[in-house]
């Protein structure tokens, strides 16, 4: 994901993150502050993170299952990694 992601930014795509579950524990890792810096939108499923005692932060939008929706239907392509 990180690799995919740092491609796409480079060839000018738009990128929009979105960690869901277990995957809001990446918010903690460092690599995505880079994504981030490079133009990554970030943005963290807020029940989940307060399920899993992820404090929130400014590092990402904690959000809820709507916006995910809405990225979906605004996107031209939508890749999930499980």
């Amino acid at each position: 994901m990180l690799a995919l992601s740092h491609e796409a930014v480079a060839r000018g795509i738009k990128v929009y993150l979105y960690l869901i579950d277990d995957g809001v524990e990446n918010i903690k890792r460092g690599e995505l502050a880079t994504l981030s810096e490079k133009g990554v939108r970030i943005f963290v499923c807020a029940y989940g993170a307060r399920r899993r005692g992820v404090p929130m932060s400014d590092q990402a939008v904690f959000c809820g299952l709507v916006v995910l929706s809405d990225m979906i239907t605004g996107c031209d392509r939508f890749i999930a990694f499980n």
